[in-house]
């Protein structure tokens, strides 16, 4: 059997086993964020999924990140795994233009 054909595929290349659901999921996000901060073909969209490790988070996170078609990078949260987050989780489309990140922006880093 090859390293590349489709038997077993889930178990070597998704160690969690979700299989199909959280590339369904992951697809779903995307399309919703392209919606919700009215995106066009041209803007990519990228989803993570963290586990964190450190007292106080969430033991999973999403997180989402989109670039505009002039360069604007803006990316968002939501403290939940890709399957279990909802269309309510995504931020306002109002808030779109607090969601740019340049790059660090303080002293400390």
């Amino acid at each position: 059997m090859s390293l590349w054909s489709d038997a077993g595929k889930a178990a070597r290349f998704d160690p969690a086993g979700r299989g199909g659901a959280r590339s369904a999921a992951s697809d779903r996000l995307v399309d919703w964020t392209r919606e919700r901060f009215d995106l066009g073909a041209e803007d990519t969209v990228v989803v993570t999924e963290n586990a964190r490790a450190l007292p106080g988070f969430p033991p999973r996170e999403t997180v989402v990140g989109f670039w505009t078609a002039d360069g604007t990078r803006h990316h968002y949260r939501v403290f939940k795994r890709i399957e279990d987050v909802a269309p309510d989780d995504l931020p306002p489309a109002w808030l779109k233009p607090s969601l740019a990140w340049d790059g660090f922006d303080c002293d400390c880093c």
